[in-house]
């Protein structure tokens, strides 16, 4: 479907011309309120049946579609949610036609956060739904498998352009340092040289050799490592502003990046954190000129797009909550002050935010030059081109429901859910589990279950037990803040005390899905047999059980004997606590 707007007929309407030249002929067209516009990257939703949210509409935060494309000219905006594949198409197609009529007619850029496994999480993730389900990224690092990394990003990319998205809100490459951390899932683990190793793949994945009319452009994170988190806290929060190295290790959180880098990676995200005890500004990197310009920009080469995280200028109420914006180290400024800030930071884009009107008085007051706006302009433009998007913005949206979730696409997944789990423990050779036993089984599907013995309802009258567990982690009173699992990652006395009297009872396996490094001694001591799982389904880990798929999985972080040693760790070094329970890279064959 051609894209077809007022002024067909420029120079930048003309697919033959070279990319430069078309971005300096609309940059000529473009009002100051046109190009604020484009500076802002922001949520988006939509209705199930694939029509557009509008004023009034109820949701997680308040959005109207018309007056973000119509009156703000904003073109790039990220979909909160999981749909039906061809209702998303078809919304996406609605959002290029509204595009096509304004102005200019420029298109619009669709991002997404990662979609392809099992977490659920509004401000980081969501589960895969209609698209093929593999394990997170640490089930991939678990494999050390670049081949295997390269094809997941490649089928991300392929399920991704058939619904329209362009964007990649991902891979996430912050080194896994602080076991508390709550965003540890969507990282490939503690390794630095693993991680390199992995986002290239992912990288080339996604863009292919380079950006073009057939890629998914990566937005790496969270620059320059968001891994060292103080007391593990996420910086979303204001209890969680603070990144710290006292192991000196800040080089170290670099390497991947200097490997996304080299990749090719088209963006780059800066954490939201607050460097504490360093040379660098004590200011949230999307501030932090030292960091963006000085780092990023002039010592290392990118030239790409940055992008801010979301939600640094502007307080915003998300679940009905108000959350204050994550101005780290620059509370004290006005939302104008902060957004010059980030623009001298050397930022280009504002996540999360759609505060055109600050652009505009910062210009028009002389406070930033109007050509700082070009220089960032050149980029996001360059990439709309590069991508295609000015030519043939549209898909086909029966087409989409056919690619998302296709058959070989959804095994190639379960695969890799098989071979990434990792088996820690193996008592008396309990796997792999032979005959029809009779089963207990407590959070399994009984329906997969009994797939695979008979099930019973006293575990006194079982052969196996199968309990499936998750790390632990502190409830918090916030509804937002409750997604991100933080705190404890160890079972209290009173949530341990059924699990050991079922593992004292019945032999038991017990798969603990680690989405950050659980403290699981008692446990460990006393399963039959002990899985770790990054993402898996019930019938993935029923096949490695019972001796259909084998495991393959090595724990990409070592997993802590005690809170204590947890406590006295350093955030910024890997594998950092005193006598693990499994060291990094633990894990057995069967």
């Amino acid at each position: 479907m051609k894209f077809t707007v007022r002024n067909e007929g420029h120079d930048y309407q003309n697919p033959e011309l070279p990319v430069p030249r078309r971005v300096e002929d609309l940059l000529s067209r473009m009002t100051l309120a046109e190009k604020a516009g484009q500076l802002f990257h922001t949520m988006l939703a939509m209705r199930p049946d694939g029509s557009t949210v509008e004023r009034g509409d109820a949701g997680v935060i308040p959005l109207d579609t018309t007056s973000l494309l119509h009156d703000r000219f904003l073109t790039h905006f990220n979909l909160m949610g999981t749909y039906e594949p061809g209702a998303m198409a078809r919304w996406h197609n609605t959002l290029q036609s509204m595009a096509a009529d304004t102005r200019l007619g420029i298109p619009v850029t669709l991002s997404t956060d990662p979609r392809h496994a099992f977490t659920d999480n509004v401000g980081a993730s969501f589960n895969a739904g209609a698209f093929s389900a593999w394990p997170e990224p640490l089930g991939l690092a678990a494999l050390r498998d670049p081949k295997l990394v390269h094809e997941f990003a490649d089928t991300v990319r392929r399920e991704y352009l058939a619904v329209g998205f362009r964007v990649a809100l991902h891979p996430q490459i912050d080194l896994a340092t602080e076991p508390r951390w709550s965003r540890q899932s969507g990282t490939f683990g503690s390794d630095a040289a693993l991680t390199s190793r992995l986002v290239r793949a992912y990288v080339h994945g996604l863009q292919g050799d380079t950006l073009g009319r057939r890629s998914v452009s990566a937005m790496v994170k969270h620059f320059p490592g968001g891994g060292p988190q103080l007391d593990g806290e996420d910086p979303h929060f204001p209890w969680g502003k603070e990144q710290v190295y006292p192991g000196g290790m800040r080089d170290l959180h670099l390497e991947p990046f200097k490997a996304a880098i080299a990749a090719g990676c088209a963006q780059m995200m800066p954490s939201y954190g607050r460097p504490v005890g360093t040379d660098w500004e004590a200011v949230g990197f999307g501030f932090n000129k030292g960091v963006v310009q000085g780092l990023l920009r002039d010592r290392l080469g990118f030239d790409g797009i940055v992008c801010t995280d979301w939600g640094l200028i502007s307080d915003a109420e998300i679940f009905g909550e108000t959350h204050e914006a994550r101005a780290w180290g620059l509370e004290s400024l006005t939302e104008l002050q902060r957004a010059a800030r980030v623009l001298e930071a050397g930022c280009d884009q504002f996540g999360g935010e759609s505060r055109t009107d600050l652009i505009i008085e910062l210009v028009e007051s002389g406070r930033v030059p109007a050509d700082r706006l070009d220089a960032s302009l050149r980029r996001i433009l360059r990439e709309k081109f590069v991508l295609g998007l000015f030519d043939d913005p549209y898909v086909d949206a029966d087409m989409a429901a056919e690619t998302v979730g296709r058959a070989d696409f959804a095994e190639a997944g379960a695969r890799a859910q098989r071979r990434s789990l990792t088996l820690l423990a193996n008592s008396g050779a309990t796997l792999p589990v032979t005959g029809r036993p009779k089963l207990y089984v407590e959070n399994v599907a009984g329906e997969v279950a009994a797939e695979y013995g008979t099930l019973v309802t006293d575990p006194a009258e079982a052969d196996l037990a199968v309990l499936r567990l998750r790390t632990p982690y502190e409830p918090r009173a916030n509804r937002f803040e409750s997604f991100f699992h933080s705190g404890t990652l160890a079972f209290s006395d009173e949530e341990l005390k059924p699990i050991l009297a079922l593992l004292d009872t019945v032999p038991t396996v017990v798969c603990v899905t680690l989405e950050r490094a659980a403290v699981i001694p008692e446990i460990a001591e006393r399963a039959a047999a002990l899985v770790a799982d990054y993402g898996a389904s019930d019938a993935a880990l029923l096949d490695v059980a019972f001796g259909r798929a084998a495991p393959q999985g090595r724990l990409p972080f070592e997993l802590p004997r005690s809170m204590d040693a947890v406590r006295a760790s350093r955030p910024d070094v890997p594998d950092d606590t005193e006598d693990p329970l499994f060291p990094y890279g633990a894990g057995l064959s069967l």
